[in-house]
This record gives structure tokens, sequence and C-alpha cells, in this order.
């Protein structure tokens, strides 16, 4: 058995060496050949959640994490070891209502694989608690573990299965999008805070709204948390800018493995291929010629799930502005009295 990379310790101390900023190409290389493993894993993981998807209303996708990305999350979590790094890998499930979306969670951690779940089952709920920033939905890692010869070698590597709703990812997107479009990253809170906190008390909007939950704010009245937000829209011009947006209409075709690019400039370039071994190392050239642009491989069955699934790399966040725009009107005072009979699962 060849672990990718070589070893783990390898694969650990080559991150170890970004920290220090002291990688060199091989360190790089070695950290590549282990990202590209984690293909098969995908691979796997896609098609059991198509198996269990088959006719139902729920959108699956599937990404390789950006390589920037992997760099700066060792910076971020300074004693977290390169080879446990649990997200590198990641499929996406994206539902129409919190009920859907706990049903079929729980028909996969009890489905009979010899994969395993490498968290208990409420440690990454972050619908039952959300995070400071406003995050909402649930995270699952496993560890995959396959019976036959050619899997052996990924033995071990971990992939982390996202749920959301619709109502949750229309809120992560426009997470994404203040990211391209602005200095800060209300993400990982940083930049001007009152991205932030706008951006926080915009969950807490649609959980409410929409879900009959709460967000990051779950004592706030509804009146204070339509306040609080409407006082930082007004500060940053949020919802117009975003309202501003021309979202990007670039054609994808019908080939499964998808190069999404976005230009130091802001422009989207799209790439398709039928090979995943061509596809993911044409990611890996990319990176290494473009080092200014954000560049992720992802795939889907349909253009359609593409762009819903990755909308925030085609600059769409109408959704959000639509949505946060009929919460605050549910929620002012005046609408209070029929917010219930009109609110909807979405």
């Amino acid at each position: 058995m060849a672990f990718p990379g070589g070893s783990k310790s390898k694969v650990n101390l080559a991150g170890d060496r970004v920290r220090t900023q002291t990688a060199t190409e091989s360190d790089l290389n070695i950290i590549d050949e282990w990202r590209a493993a984690h293909r098969n894993v995908l691979n796997t993981f896609q098609a059991i959640l198509r198996t269990r998807t088959r006719g139902l209303p729920i959108t699956v996708a599937q990404r390789h994490k950006r390589r920037n990305t992997i760099l700066e999350k060792l910076h971020r979590f300074p004693k977290m070891q390169l080879s446990r790094m649990d997200d590198v890998a990641g499929c996406r499930l994206i539902f129409e209502s919190i009920t859907d979306l706990y049903a079929f969670r729980d028909s996969v951690l009890t489905a009979r694989f010899k994969h395993e779940i490498r968290n208990e089952k409420d440690k990454y709920d972050y619908i039952k608690r959300p995070k400071p920033t406003g995050y909402r939905g649930i995270h699952d890692v496993y560890s995959y573990d396959v019976n036959s010869q050619n899997g052996e070698d990924f033995k071990g590597l971990l992939v982390e299965i996202q749920y959301r709703t619709l109502v949750q990812h229309t809120w992560a997107t426009a997470v994404e999008v203040v990211g391209y479009v602005t200095e800060s990253q209300p993400k990982f809170e940083q930049g001007d805070t009152r991205y932030h906190e706008a951006m926080a008390f915009a969950s807490e909007l649609l959980a409410r709204a929409f879900e009959n939950l709460k967000g990051p704010f779950p004592d706030m009245t509804d009146a204070d948390v339509v306040q609080n937000f409407r006082r930082f829209d007004r500060e940053l011009g949020l919802l117009k800018t975003l309202n501003n947006l021309n979202a990007v209409d670039s054609q994808i075709t019908t080939k499964k493995n998808t190069i999404l690019l976005v230009t130091s400039e802001g422009k989207l370039e799209v790439r398709s291929y039928k090979d995943a071994t061509k596809a993911i190392q044409m990611l890996f050239d990319l990176e290494e010629e473009r080092p200014g642009a954000d560049v992720v491989l992802v795939r889907a069955e349909t253009s359609e799930e593409i762009r819903l699934a990755f909308k925030n790399y085609f600059s769409d966040a109408t959704d959000f502005v639509r949505m946060v725009n009929e919460a605050c009107t549910l929620m002012s005072p005046k609408s209070r009295t029929s917010r219930t009979n009109r609110r909807t699962k979405r």
C-alpha cells in the first residue's frame, strides 16, 4: 500500500514547510499528488449519493478544495496536520426543506457501507447551532474504505459531505460573492467587521422568515434583527451592490468535469473535460500558470446543477437580495401578525 504523496508523514511535513514558508517544489508536488488522489474518493461518494437521490428533488455536486485555500487553512490552523484536513474532497447536497434534509441524512447515516463516519452525529450540525458568522448547514466527514485492490491506496482519505437547504445555500453563496466584490471575507471574519455582522444578521432573517428557526442571534426580537441588518445595509450599500452585479452567462457543456476560473480582473472562464485525469492535471497547471486566479474543479450531472451549487462563481446573488428584502418585510412590526401564514419553505 502506497499512501498518496509517499506517506502521511511526508504529506504532513510538506504542510509544515508551507507554514514556515520553506516549502520546496518537491513539497508542493507531494501536496498535489495527495490532493489528486481524492478524485477517486469523490467519485465513489458522488456515485453513492446520486444513487440514493435518484428521482428526488436534491441537487448533488462535488468539488476539489483549491490549492490556495488549503495553504491558507494551514496558516489559520497551525496545529492541524495536513493529512487530517477533512474537506479537501467535498460533496454538496442541496434540499428544498429542512425536513427533507434531515430525513435524507438519517438514511445515509444508517446505510450499510464500509466507509466510516468520523464525527458524532451532532458535532457539525450548524443548523441546530449556527456559527457566529451565520453559517447554517450540516457537515459529516467520512473515511474512505473499500475492499478492492485498486482502492487500497486511497484507504483512510477523508471526504466531507455538506447538507444545506436552498435557503442556507443562498446565504452561503452570497457570503462568497461578498468576498469577491469587497476587500472583506465575512466567511472567515476577515476585513471590515460590518460585512461580517451584516451577513450574520441576514442569516438570522432568512432562518426566521423562511425556516421558522433561529440563527446566530436567537435571543433578539424580530424587530431588532431587522433594525440591525438595515443599519449595516445603509452603511455598506450591501444589497444595492449585490443587486447591481451582472450574473455571468458563461456556457457549460454537458461534460461532467468543469473548471471554474475567476481571473484577477473578476472575469469567469469555464472549461469542461470528459476525462477526470486530464481535468485535474489542467487544474494543477492553471494554479501554477495563473496564481492570481480563483480556480476550482467541480462536477455535477447537469449545467443547471453546477450553476446552482456554485452560483457564487457566476456572481449570482439575486435570490439572496430578494429573500432578505422579503424577510425584512415579513418581520417588520406591521407584518408580524401575518408572518406565520405567509412563511414558506424553500
